[in-house]
């Protein structure tokens, strides 16, 4: 049975988002993918699809979609105050929806990125063995980028999956938020008077942020910049650009850069990273290697019953 959303009103950014490509970063191609990887997963696990299937990633204000014919779908990450033909719609639980549903969504109550997934087999593009949006470049053959007003998306559902809820993460709760760091490969190029102030103060996303990168203002006065050759970055990789501006790179940050690389978001807390948005204030705390493990394995132990019930 196919399903067709309908794009009526495209919201501020609405793409399509997997898994990514990862391994294709040797060549130039940033991994992508949606940035709140556990709501991705989250949202598919509640509707019965493969935890890395094609999700909407709707940033900061959500689109109006039109859905024709019956199919499951799942809200997750950011609260985007969503509501089926006029009705509240929970987040992180499995909703039954029937032929000509209008979804819409209204303030922003919590985070920046919300996923939706809707139960089946996505009929969109892929390059490189990815469904993503390429918004970084122009479009390669086969993939979109932010979608528009009158397009739509098909999909195979599968409406006869069984209901589910999950309870929302805890980290929406916490403000300013502090991620957590390791020593970058350049850290002690930086002078200990620069250090300190890096992680005695509070940043404020800039406007200027997009899935690329976050720029954090305001930069850290006396900088003397380092000169370093084009090395590799990755996610979560924080460099400072000669004015002393911090910049947090996110999923579709370029492979390489020129600018120090001071430190790296751990992995565990990149997804708290993706629902910041312009205007939150946000924190650093180095970590060492052992801490930062440790809270990966706890991150994947918390999401381990997903893979098992799907």
């Amino acid at each position: 049975m196919k399903v067709r959303l309908h794009i009526e009103k495209p919201g501020l950014l609405t793409s399509v988002q997997d898994g990514g490509r990862p391994g294709y970063q040797r060549y130039g191609v940033p991994a992508g993918g949606a940035m709140d990887r556990p709501a991705m997963q989250s949202a598919n696990w509640l509707v019965g699809n493969p935890l890395s299937a094609p999700v909407l990633e709707m940033t900061l204000a959500g689109p109006t979609l039109k859905i024709s014919g019956a199919c499951l779908l799942a809200l997750t990450g950011a609260d985007m105050s969503a509501k089926l033909d006029g009705q509240p719609l929970p987040r992180y639980r499995t909703h039954r929806v029937e032929e000509g549903g209008i979804l819409s969504f209204g303030k922003l109550k919590q985070g920046c990125r919300a996923c939706l997934a809707i139960g089946g087999q996505w009929q969109v593009g892929k390059w490189l063995g990815s469904c993503s949006a390429i918004l970084w470049n122009k479009r390669p053959p086969a993939t979109g980028g932010r979608l528009q007003k009158g397009d739509v998306i098909e999909v195979v559902a599968n409406p006869n999956a069984p209901l589910r809820r999950l309870d929302p993460p805890a980290f929406f709760q916490n403000h300013p938020s502090t991620l957590r760091v390791l020593p970058g490969p350049e850290f002690r190029h930086f002078s200990g008077l620069f250090v300190a102030r890096f992680f005695s103060r509070a940043f404020i996303v800039s406007p200027q942020s997009n899935r690329m990168g976050y720029r954090l203002e305001e930069a850290i006065p006396d900088y003397r910049h380092c000169e370093i050759i084009s090395s590799g970055t990755v996610p979560g990789t924080i460099q400072v650009a000669h004015s002393g501006q911090p910049i947090l790179l996110m999923a579709d940050a370029q492979t390489t850069g020129g600018y120090p690389r001071l430190a790296n978001v751990i992995s565990a807390d990149m997804d708290m990273a993706a629902q910041l948005k312009p205007g939150d204030q946000i924190r650093f705390r180095v970590v060492e290697m052992e801490e930062a493990l440790l809270a990966l394995k706890q991150k994947r132990r918390s999401l381990n019953f997903l893979d098992h019930v799907c």
